[in-house]
């Protein structure tokens, strides 16, 4: 019997990297000549995964949300591993607004693409494992054909294919 390969579905953000682009961000903010009197502030914090900005207006919201976009993408980290909360009216007449950084595979998610997996007939075994999911098979072949199936499937997070042996 021919031994079986495998690799690992997940959904994970290089917390160091997003860090370093908050900091660009602050810095940038503190820099622009549009944005530098406005009082804003960029907060990550680490451990919930959370990335709050406080700012005067909707509008001035908007521009550093788009700030940290560009960031993120430099250090290449994708944009759908932010999902960005309503605009919230804070004190003191200003806003506020805190995006979630996606770290792992929710199980209904995870649930979703094991389906859509055994729907498309590959030769491969799925198996949910916490936050991610492992894909075997015999074949390296399927499990690339798997990998380029979820690559073109739209999931509203990004996908990383690791320990691919």
């Amino acid at each position: 019997m021919a031994k079986e390969q495998s690799f690992d579905v997940v959904s994970q953000v290089d917390m160091q990297e997003a860090d370093n682009a908050i900091h660009q961000t602050v810095k940038e903010l503190a820099q622009r000549y549009d944005l530098k009197d406005t009082k804003s502030t960029v907060e990550l914090d680490k451990h919930q995964a959370t990335i709050t900005v406080k700012a005067p207006s909707d509008f001035v919201a908007r521009q550093i949300e788009d700030i940290i976009g560009a960031k993120l993408v430099k250090r290449g980290i994708d944009l759908k591993a932010v999902q960005w909360g309503k605009v919230e009216v804070a004190s003191g007449g200003t806003v506020r607004q805190v995006g979630t950084v996606v770290n792992g595979i929710e199980a209904e998610l995870a649930r979703r693409i094991n389906k859509e997996i055994r729907d498309g007939k590959y030769k491969v075994k799925v198996q949910i494992e916490g936050d991610k999911l492992r894909v075997f098979s015999t074949s390296r072949d399927d499990l690339q054909a798997v990998i380029a199936f979820l690559k073109g499937g739209d999931y509203g997070i990004p996908l990383q294919f690791i320990n691919y042996r």
